[in-house]
């Protein structure tokens, strides 16, 4: 097949599933939100039932729920499920940094610096859309390097269980993006420097106020 022939248009329900599941994934649509077919499919310009397909996909992914009488639904855990989520991960996370200052290369050292500029750069333009993802990038890459043989699989499995990203909104606030990513620098900065007790302690302090400000909007 060459590569000049049209590739078959996405389904109706493909795209209304992927224009939900990034306005999810994004923060955009904030947990406990009410999710209407009648109403995305107006927004999107297509009919209620690839509105339903899109929806029942997003179920089976645990992003939504359905209740009696509600309908769907935006997953929102509650405060002591965040709670428990943050403390996990800053637990995880803090170790990956730890073990991470004692055997990072320069090769390595300098990707992450690489993909902290690159994030700088896009908060500097407001396009504070992208920097949740890219954050998950550079927390787990972390982790890789510092816990090669499980920290890495722990740290995925970790942030997989919990069905809405909880960090997406936090970075689409423009005061929240640069302390998230004065944080960044400063795990950077211990990294470089082999202290793995300063590394440790300032993803711990990165996570857990990532956890607070959840709580607390």
């Amino acid at each position: 097949m060459s590569t000049s022939e049209p590739r078959p248009p996405m389904s109706k329900a493909d795209y209304v599933y992927s224009v939900l599941l990034e306005e999810i994934r994004s923060g955009r649509i904030p947990g406990g939100t009410a999710l209407r077919a009648a109403d995305a499919a107006k927004r999107l310009g297509v009919s209620v039932t690839p509105v339903r397909e899109a929806l029942r996909r997003l179920e089976k992914d645990r992003l939504i729920s359905y209740e009696a009488h509600h309908g769907a639904t935006v997953v929102d855990l509650g405060d002591e499920a965040v709670a428990e989520y943050y403390g996990l991960r800053a637990v995880v996370e803090g170790l990956g940094a730890r073990l991470a200052a004692a055997r990072i290369t320069p090769e390595e050292l300098a990707s992450l610096r690489e993909l902290h500029a690159a994030m700088t750069a896009d908060a500097e333009r407001g396009e504070n859309e992208r920097l949740g993802e890219q954050s998950r990038h550079f927390h787990l890459r972390i982790v890789d390097i510092g816990g090669p043989a499980f920290l890495g699989a722990h740290a995925r499995s970790v942030r997989n269980s919990f069905p809405v990203p909880a960090e997406a909104s936090l970075w689409l606030d423009d005061g929240q993006a640069r302390a998230q990513l004065d944080a960044h620098a400063g795990i950077l900065a211990a990294l470089e420097a082999g202290d793995g007790d300063a590394a440790e302690r300032i993803m711990v302090e990165h996570v857990r106020s990532a956890g607070e400000h959840r709580t607390h909007h």
